[in-house]
């Protein structure tokens, strides 16, 4: 009883607060803030990716055939044994599912206020991810269509994450979510590892400091395959802040 009562009260509380916030708009009558000016981290700059896991992978090009801790299906294996060695540097291997794991450097910016731009030097990718509505998906592409919005940070005194008229703003901190669909298909590795175009890639970007006073951020990816993979594929990879563009190498795949 005390469970129901409790769903219930806050059920109350949360329309009360819809209810109120569409009463009592935000000071100054203004539009609510974009996603630039609302961001609640800055992963803005030049970073360098930091490969501390999966080496062998990662660095250099495996040979046919090795793909440990991949779930794949029986589809996706006939398909990753039969690649060729000399297809290695395909653009396959860059498309948005594989590439923030690929050593390489990333530039992060504000293409415009909704819309946030990653370009990577490694295979001289861009990456446009749009926050707000929908929009009507292109032509199936390596980097797809990316949907992104801030998964902001609840005090421990608001766990409901509501933010009452005329109070004060939500506090700084958290993450970026993006969801990638409409993908032409690609690589999971280097070695012809295959995803399909059925693929949906979901991306949380948490940015943190070190105690060596160097700014990092972590993008945790899952891959989700309905064709060639069994079972999600989930991984983490770490990019730390370059002080400037100077090391800054752009080098193309191979279309």
């Amino acid at each position: 009883m005390k469970a129901t009562w409790g769903l219930v009260g806050a059920a109350v509380v949360m329309s009360w607060a819809a209810q109120a916030a569409a009463q009592f708009p935000p000071p100054g009558g203004g539009p609510p803030p974009t996603p630039r000016a609302s961001a609640p981290i800055d992963l803005t700059g030049v970073w360098v990716s930091i490969v501390n896991e999966d080496w062998r992978w990662r660095m250099i090009t495996a040979p046919r055939g090795d793909f440990p801790g991949l779930p794949l299906s029986p589809a996706g294996r006939a398909i990753a044994m039969a690649w060729d060695p000399k297809t290695d540097g395909s653009c396959k291997a860059f498309g948005a599912a594989a590439v923030m794991r690929m050593p390489t450097r990333v530039r992060i910016s504000w293409a415009d206020d909704v819309t946030l731009k990653i370009e990577t030097d490694n295979g001289q990718q861009t990456r446009l991810l749009h926050f707000g509505a929908g929009r009507p998906p292109g032509a199936p592409s390596l980097q797809g269509d990316s949907a992104a919005d801030w998964q902001r940070t609840l005090p421990p005194n608001n766990p409901f994450g509501i933010n009452f008229p005329g109070g004060p703003p939500p506090p700084p901190g958290g993450s970026l979510r993006v969801v990638t669909t409409n993908l032409s298909g690609g690589w999971l590795r280097r070695n012809g590892v295959p995803y399909s175009a059925k693929t949906t890639v979901t991306e949380f970007f948490d940015r943190f400091p070190v105690p060596d006073g160097s700014e990092w951020f972590v993008v945790t990816t899952q891959v989700v395959d309905p064709e060639y993979l069994l079972g999600r594929l989930v991984t983490s990879s770490h990019f730390r802040r370059e002080p400037d563009a100077s090391k800054w190498a752009p080098k193309p795949c191979r279309t």
